[in-house]
């Protein structure tokens, strides 16, 4: 049985314009290969209605699992959760536990809840809300989206809250070898190793360092025993 499959999608103009790095979407693959979900695309889209409406509803129904990063803060340009009301044709509106939720953690910090902070608590409809330990305005859940902050840190709380609850499939083991030769010397050996062991992935990464070139070449695979026995035939084509 294959294991669940999950698609991301980063949110930001900061993004694109190359402001912002973008190190959620590492961090998300490392932990969702933990568990066994097998992340298979991100996207990358503007801070623009119509794209994050197209990109949620593509890979919503593509996908045992979507995650959003960024757009649920309080400036005028946060608009990914009234992007994913209008994705799923839910309303979208103050809710009340997320008010609470907000409304006392400033009140904690003695920080007045104005306007801009209570839309933070705009919920769509029928949303599970996503605990935030950080800075306390909820992501949430709409059917098989999870809408997170775009700052890492929240970022990767939001994640640990959510993927207990997430059905994984097995874990994917990796191991890696370095090879000092030119990707030309790897690439026979090697597709000759991917052909024999078609369930398993395998990928060259090239460097060159103070005049060698090489490539890492990277097996993986959620059996260990096969994962052990490509990567013994693989040290010995390069003994």
């Amino acid at each position: 049985m294959s294991n669940p499959t999950a698609a991301m999608i980063v949110i930001g103009d900061e993004i694109l314009s190359g402001r912002t790095r973008d190190s959620n979407m590492h961090h998300l693959a490392g932990e969702l290969t933990k568990v066994g979900i097998d992340l298979r695309e991100v996207r990358v889209v503007s801070d623009d209605h119509g794209a994050i409406i197209s990109a949620v509803q593509a890979l919503s129904s593509a996908y045992s699992h979507v995650f959003t990063s960024g757009g649920i803060g309080p400036t005028h340009d946060d608009i990914t959760a009234d992007c994913i009301a209008a994705a799923f044709n839910r309303d979208i509106d103050v809710r009340a536990d997320a008010r609470e939720i907000l409304s006392e953690h400033y009140a904690r910090a003695s920080t007045e809840m104005n306007a801009a902070r209570l839309r933070m608590a705009r919920i769509p409809e029928g949303a599970t809300l996503i605990e935030n330990p950080v800075s306390a305005a909820p992501g949430f859940i709409v059917e098989n989206v999870h809408v997170m902050a775009g700052v890492p840190a929240v970022f990767q709380a939001m994640v640990a809250s959510v993927l207990p609850g997430l059905t994984g499939g097995q874990p994917l083991i990796s191991e890696t070898l370095r090879i000092d030769r030119g990707e030309g010397d790897i690439a026979g050996p090697l597709g000759a190793l991917a052909e024999e062991y078609p369930h398993l992935s395998m990928g060259s990464y090239p460097f060159q360092k103070d005049g060698v070139f090489g490539a890492h070449v990277v097996i993986r695979g959620s059996d260990p025993g096969m994962v052990e026995a490509a990567m013994t035939k693989l040290k010995a084509a390069f003994a």
